[in-house]
């Protein structure tokens, strides 16, 4: 049975992936019952589109594919703290569960000043999901720092 780092670690081969496209490293699968039905890869920079985030790109591909309803059972993970307008589509599929490596404390859904992720205070949405944070977090933040160097060469 897969474990929350071997889906982590696709997020950050996806992350990888992004980082070669001149994109912020971040990677995000979407899983049910151990099977990934959704994958996002970064690529606001690359497309000069700024709402492609690999969260949402995940959702897509997830509700293209005819998985609409296995969502409300599955896990989202991602490198990076889903972002306020990734958390609002998490919250309206209801998603019970959110795995990411590192915090985005401006901008998250979780640890930002605006909290979606976790506010009850939209009764449509129900219960917030489980939230865990943390895992392979050196492996991303090197990521993140091989992101600012390639900005700061051009």
């Amino acid at each position: 049975m897969p474990s929350h780092e071997d889906f982590i670690h696709q997020c950050l081969e996806l992350g990888k992936e992004a980082l070669l496209q001149g994109n912020p490293p971040v990677g995000s699968v979407i899983v049910w019952q151990d099977q990934v039905i959704g994958r996002g890869i970064e690529n606001g920079r690359s497309s000069g589109d700024i709402t492609q985030h690999a969260e949402l790109l995940a959702l897509q591909e997830a509700v293209a594919t005819g998985q609409r309803d296995k969502l409300k059972e599955a896990i989202i993970y991602s490198t990076h703290e889903p972002c306020v307008m990734c958390a609002y589509p998490i919250r309206q599929y209801k998603i019970p569960t959110v795995v990411y490596s590192v915090a985005v404390p401006e901008l998250g859904g979780h640890t930002s000043s605006w909290h979606l992720l976790t506010t009850e205070d939209v009764p449509k949405w129900g219960k917030a999901p489980k939230i865990i944070t943390g895992i392979s977090a050196e492996e991303v933040e090197a990521l993140n720092a091989a992101f600012q160097d390639s900005l700061k060469k051009g």
